[in-house]
């Protein structure tokens, strides 16, 4: 891991922050600024933004029982 690197606790609470303020639209928010960062040449936070993503599908996945889908 490099040292810019998010660690996945970090990433799990970003995703966690954007479901709860875009609600089943924060999905669509992080793969928004996933591509700005790819349009800026921002590899490195591209590719956060696609590890947060990626929690957020996660996220959204299981129902509030606490079972996936």
């Amino acid at each position: 891991m490099s040292t810019g690197m998010i660690d996945d606790r970090e990433i799990w609470a970003c995703a966690n922050l954007l479901v709860q303020q875009h609600g089943e639209n924060a999905w669509f928010v992080a793969a928004r600024r996933a591509d700005e960062l790819l349009a800026q040449g921002e590899m490195e936070g591209h590719l956060t933004f696609r590890r947060i993503l990626a929690r957020i599908k996660e996220l959204e996945a299981v129902k509030p029982d606490g079972l996936l889908h």
